[in-house]
């Protein structure tokens, strides 16, 4: 597979998305998975999953919503006294303690974005049929944007992790409702790995359908590549080389992010009260966990609680200041320190989900008491606030002095040869 764009077909030219690099690709083969030999961007999804496959997987997802949210996952046994847990207790306990930012954040990660993706996919295959293109363009719009943010793979971490914390207080017996949430994951996965926004624009209009002279620009909706114009001849999304305001949001968010770390750290997230004492947690509990022997546990609290959310903040910092001052080297590096954020960014929400397990089994009023502390409610900021901007970063920023930092690079290495 060759880049220089002039040798190539106009039709098989095809624009990189994460540093507009052209890229000829007479010589990829249908069903076999590409990626820009710059900046390591998928440019094909390997594999012919059919669009039918996906219809049948997102229904399939939405008849397991009631098992997994409406029947018990967990239930305690508290002083003869067996208390059951559903998704939706835990959210309605923290709604009803006045914690509402916590409880919107974690319904919309555990159920409501799964659900919209599910559904949008199902809309998408409805506007194929009956070619809606309003429907089309907004279904996939959310797919495409909401993916990221479900998070059923964390919340079944965290049904693990609450019944290490819970093992010494009380008898845990798994319900019904954990298989149906292990097999809606399953599913979800399945279905997230195979949708493709580019493969129902292509079976909406295809791009061979569009005789292109020359494609100097990509839209990132339909992923088409296309001359220059105010807006994308197919699914007529404004198009721009560089995403407007992209590095002022992504430093604003870093900001507050960076603000809201210090209390999520120092101020407790949970407060257990038990046989009269009261026990706060910080985002450190780990240490604690490590003591009891739970070292895996404490490990994986750790990196997701602690390391993922600084990381994401240096990892973006360092890629900001690089554009700012202009570094002419290290580009691949710096995005695939963008690669990792942007993956890592959910498991962060790893405590946010313990604490609505444990507020739906601990029976508030008893011996046992638990609450959220207000760590919690900056912690879940630092969450949403870190992936907002690795949402909002444009990539190909990364790689607007990549030809001048080679050219200094080649300088640089004559003068080297010039003096042996």
């Amino acid at each position: 597979m060759t880049s220089n764009a002039h040798q190539a077909a106009p039709s098989k030219v095809r624009l990189c998305q994460g540093c507009e690099l052209p890229i000829d690709t007479v010589e990829i083969k249908q069903g076999r998975s590409a990626y820009c030999p710059r900046c390591g961007t998928q440019l094909y999804r390997g594999g012919t999953p059919s669009l039918s496959g996906n219809l049948a997987i997102a229904i399939t997802c939405l008849l397991l919503f009631v098992p997994s949210h409406f029947f018990n996952f967990l239930s305690i046994r508290l002083f003869g006294q067996m208390i059951p847990a559903t998704l939706p207790s835990g959210v309605m306990t923290l709604f009803g303690e006045g914690f509402y930012f916590l409880a919107a954040l974690v319904i919309f990660c555990s159920s409501i974005a799964p659900l919209l993706v599910c559904c949008a996919v199902i809309s998408a295959h409805i506007a194929l049929r009956n070619k809606t293109f309003l429907l089309l363009k907004y279904s996939l719009w959310i797919v495409h944007h909401l993916k990221h943010w479900v998070m059923i793979d964390v919340f079944l971490i965290s049904v693990a992790i609450s019944c290490f914390k819970l093992q010494d207080y009380s008898d845990i017996h798994i319900g019904v409702g954990l298989y149906g949430l292990i097999l809606l994951q399953l599913f979800t996965v399945l279905l997230v790995s195979r949708v493709s926004t580019r493969r129902y624009w292509e079976a909406y209009q295809t791009e061979s359908s569009h005789l292109f002279s020359h494609k100097d620009i990509h839209c990132t909706c339909c992923h088409m590549s296309q001359p220059m114009a105010p807006q994308c001849v197919r699914c007529k999304t404004p198009l721009s080389h560089r995403t407007e305001n992209s590095i002022q949001k992504t430093w604003a968010y870093l900001v507050a992010a960076s603000i809201a770390i210090f209390p999520a750290n120092l101020i407790p997230i949970s407060i257990l009260l038990t046989n009269g004492k009261r026990l706060e947690d910080t985002i450190f509990w780990c240490g604690s966990i490590s003591k009891n022997g739970m070292t895996g546990i404490a490990a994986i609290i750790f990196v997701a609680s602690i390391v993922v959310p600084v990381a994401k903040i240096v990892g973006l910092a360092y890629i900001l200041l690089a554009i700012k001052f202009k570094r002419g080297i290290f580009h691949r590096q710096r995005m695939m320190i963008y690669f990792v954020v942007k993956w890592i960014g959910k498991w962060s929400m790893m405590d946010l989900f313990v604490i609505s397990i444990m507020m739906a089994l601990v029976d508030r009023g008893q011996i046992l008491d638990f609450t959220p502390g207000y760590g919690a409610v900056a912690f879940g900021f630092v969450v949403v606030l870190t992936m907002l901007a690795a949402e909002s970063f444009d990539p190909r920023f990364i790689w607007d002095n990549y030809q001048q930092g080679n050219r200094a690079k080649n300088t640089a290495n004559q003068k080297e040869s010039f003096n042996e």
